[in-house]
């Protein structure tokens, strides 16, 4: 795969295309999550398409005191990871060329769904987000962008910005990749000593404890509806003494769709017990949301839905979420 390092719209332009053009945008310090979308992006182009990886730390995202002068700058490893993934080009371009005469005076607003949680932590941030994804979707042209699930929030957002305001692209979500230890992959890991890594483990643990039970619940939710008869049954196996069967059983006739309370409740001891430990976590948020919103579900929600925790461990800030469906047969 040729790859080639452009700085300019220009240059971009002046490339001749004959298949579909995927774009992968990022801000630099690629890693095997990066790798991963790229990768994706290839076998959606084609061999005949073009694969272009943005590299642009985007000044509008980054609010006061966030680590805008420390975020990683590593372009000559960027463009070494992205050919090997599979790249054509790396679009790397200036502050001036995104934004020519300064920061632009007309934005894009990310409405009620960017002022909750991550917003909610980070005033500001999902507008800069927003702006600067939309002007490089106008300036690299795709016929679709890649996006990790990692950042959720930041993906339903560009999809509804995508879907409200009739960009002409399609938007797909990548899993999230994640390290041996179950840590998702994020260009500020790298910050984490290792007693904090130890600790920032808390994120991905509460959220597997948080999937675990709803997978539980969800299985005898399943039974529930395969035994309609299971409180007769276990009255009748408590009348013969056996406890152990009758308790299984009117478990399976409590089950009720959903569970969510049960879901954080085991995400939440999880990170109260991070919260003890030293370093200490220190929990900005526990959610389970709806996906095309971001507010919380009730208890009586069936559908998909977003389990997300952000945490500080140190000076880092980190964010993980992880998929549920509550209720997926009828």
């Amino acid at each position: 795969m040729t790859n080639a390092l452009l700085r300019t719209a220009d240059e971009l332009h002046a490339r001749v295309r004959t298949g579909r053009r995927a774009v992968v945008m990022t801000m630099g310090a690629l890693h095997e999550g990066h790798a991963t979308l790229i990768r994706t992006a290839r076998g959606i182009a084609g061999g005949d398409g073009d694969v272009v990886v943005t590299v642009f730390v985007n000044p509008l995202q980054f609010g006061a005191g966030e680590d805008l002068d420390r975020y990683p700058r590593t372009l000559d490893a960027d463009v070494k990871i992205a050919e090997q993934a599979g790249a054509d080009v790396v679009f790397a371009p200036s502050v001036d060329e995104v934004y020519p005469g300064g920061e632009p005076q007309v934005r894009i607003s990310a409405g009620p769904m960017g002022e909750r949680l991550e917003g909610a932590a980070r005033p500001g941030h999902f507008d800069g987000m927003l702006t600067v994804v939309a002007k490089l979707l106008h300036l690299t042209r795709p016929d679709v962008a890649l996006y990790g699930q990692k950042d959720a929030q930041q993906l339903a957002l560009i999809r509804r910005m995508v879907r409200d305001l009739n960009f002409g692209v399609e938007i797909v979500g990548v899993p999230t990749v994640r390290e041996e230890d179950g840590l998702a992959l994020s260009s500020r890991n790298r910050y984490l000593s290792a007693a904090e890594r130890r600790t920032a483990l808390a994120l991905s643990q509460a959220l597997f404890a948080g999937s675990d039970r709803h997978a539980a619940q969800e299985a005898l939710r399943a039974r529930a509806r395969e035994v309609p008869t299971t409180r007769a049954r276990a009255e009748a196996l408590s009348a013969l003494g056996e406890s152990r069967a009758a308790a299984d059983a009117h478990a399976v006739a409590k089950a009720v769709p959903g569970g969510p309370a049960a879901v954080r409740a085991a995400a939440r001891l999880v990170l109260d017990d991070a919260a003890r430990m030293h370093p200490p976590l220190a929990l900005d948020y526990l959610a389970l949301v709806d996906p095309s919103d971001f507010t919380e579900i009730p208890d009586d929600y069936t559908g998909e839905a977003i389990l997300a925790v952000a945490a500080r461990v140190g000076t880092t800030r980190l964010i993980d979420n992880i998929p549920l469906t509550f209720g997926a047969a009828s």
